[in-house]
């Protein structure tokens, strides 16, 4: 899953480095990410991992990390599917 967030955060994200490189905590907005590329980036999140994002998932916050993320999308996974970490 991590690999896909870093995947999908290079392809839609418009940071300043490649995901990869930053840590599981730092600050996306901080690193180049838009409120455009955040929506861009949650589609993209939504078609791959076939989730929705359930409404108070869509704030700033959620998004703000790569930690925040990946949490919301392993709150949105099946329960028989496996949980991921960020690191």
């Amino acid at each position: 899953m991590i690999g896909t967030v870093h995947q999908l955060l290079d392809e839609y994200g418009q940071l300043q480095v490649p995901a990869r490189k930053l840590k599981s905590d730092a600050d996306l907005y901080g690193a180049g990410l838009t409120p455009f590329a955040a929506i861009q980036l949650i589609i993209a999140l939504e078609q791959t991992f076939e989730v929705t994002f359930e409404q108070r998932m869509l704030s700033r916050k959620s998004f703000s990390s790569i930690d925040a993320i990946v949490a919301c999308l392993n709150e949105l996974q099946p329960l028989t599917r496996r949980q991921f970490k960020a690191a």
